[in-house]
């Protein structure tokens, strides 16, 4: 390089230099928003206030399956079962461990991004019913898709938000009625 060459460089690198720390690039946050910025038509999504159902009874209670991995034994309250405005499906689920322990807890489930919260836990009174204890803590959390014990992903793939009828109440009923997406033995659901 000769003498003129190397100034002009020297010049150039000493203002990118002086420029370069000023430069900072997008917050990650900033981006978040970036593609639905573009679709006119995207709206963002926002959860409705969900009100607490009934305490679950022994009458409206549906037996599911959930793996041969847990002693558990599983139900959801067929009365508390909706599918909201927002696109969440809320249930009360029951589970009743093979020492004789119920659980019991009222949940919300996004089809479209395949998370779940869990809105209050069940309390048992002293004469046979029960009541709801808010959660809160509560917040959408992904649904554990790879644990086989987990009720929540089983009423994921084989009941609430199947391919054939995602969020649909009709289609929720009539596979709790055979047992599932897949299984074809009918019982009674109101």
């Amino acid at each position: 390089m000769r003498g003129k060459e190397k100034r002009g460089l020297s010049a150039w690198i000493v203002a990118l230099a002086l420029v370069a720390p000023s430069f900072h690039p997008p917050a990650r946050a900033d981006w978040r928003g970036f593609e639905r910025d573009f679709d006119a038509e995207e709206k963002p999504w926002r959860e409705i206030e969900a009100s607490l159902p009934a305490y679950p009874r022994p009458e409206n209670l549906v037996a599911f399956e959930v793996s041969a991995a847990t002693r558990n034994r599983h139900f959801l309250d067929a009365a508390s079962l909706s599918v909201g405005e927002d696109g969440v499906v809320r249930y009360t689920v029951v589970v009743r461990t093979a020492g004789g322990a119920e659980n019991v807890s009222f949940e919300g489930m996004r089809c479209d991004t395949g998370e779940r919260k869990l809105y209050a836990f069940g309390r048992a009174t002293g004469s046979g019913g029960g009541e709801w204890v808010r959660n809160r803590f509560a917040r959408w959390e992904p649904i554990p898709v790879r644990q086989a014990a987990s009720y929540q992903r089983e009423l994921f793939y084989h009941y609430l938000c199947t391919v054939e009828g995602k969020g649909d109440l009709a289609a929720i009923r009539r596979y709790l009625r055979q047992g599932g997406l897949y299984r074809d033995s009918e019982r009674d659901v109101r």
